[in-house]
């Protein structure tokens, strides 16, 4: 059985990723039928698609208090990253991610694991995207590691 979020992140986040479609409808009516949903890159978010397990490295070593939404399956050993719709050239040298261009089509689930699929760091409703030169030094040669307390 799938483990679902607190009512009101689940119910923020879910209507902050309803926001980032314009077939809102279509979407919901997707997710109430137990399908994936798709969404389209380009204006509210891109996506950087990663090897799972580095993904999961990457963010421990980002930080939580520092992630975006990161969706991943399972089935196919894959993680998406949202980053800012913006994104230039960050990480067109980190051999590991992939960004889609504009236009490119990523189906997601509801708030909870959905055909292979589920978000390690579900939408909040806050927006917050993973900034990509963090992202980018994460998956680096040294990999990015949060500051420790004592230096924040």
């Amino acid at each position: 059985m799938a483990t679902t979020p607190t009512r009101s992140l689940r119910d923020a986040g879910q209507a902050w990723l309803l926001s980032c479609t314009n077939q809102p409808a279509h979407v919901q009516r997707a997710w109430d039928t137990e399908q994936l949903a798709p969404f389209t890159t380009g204006r509210h978010w891109r996506a950087a698609e990663a090897p799972l397990l580095p993904s999961i490295h990457a963010m421990r070593r980002i930080g939580s208090d520092r992630l975006g939404p990161v969706l991943a399956d399972v089935e196919i050993d894959r993680a998406w990253w949202l980053l800012p719709p913006g994104l230039g050239d960050e990480l067109d040298d980190v051999r590991q991610l992939t960004v889609r261009p504009d236009g490119w089509v990523l189906k997601c689930p509801p708030l909870y694991g959905l055909g292979g699929r589920t978000w390690l760091k579900r939408p909040d409703g806050s927006g917050r995207l993973t900034d990509p030169v963090l992202l980018g030094a994460a998956f680096g040669p040294g990999g990015y590691n949060r500051p420790s307390e004592e230096t924040r």
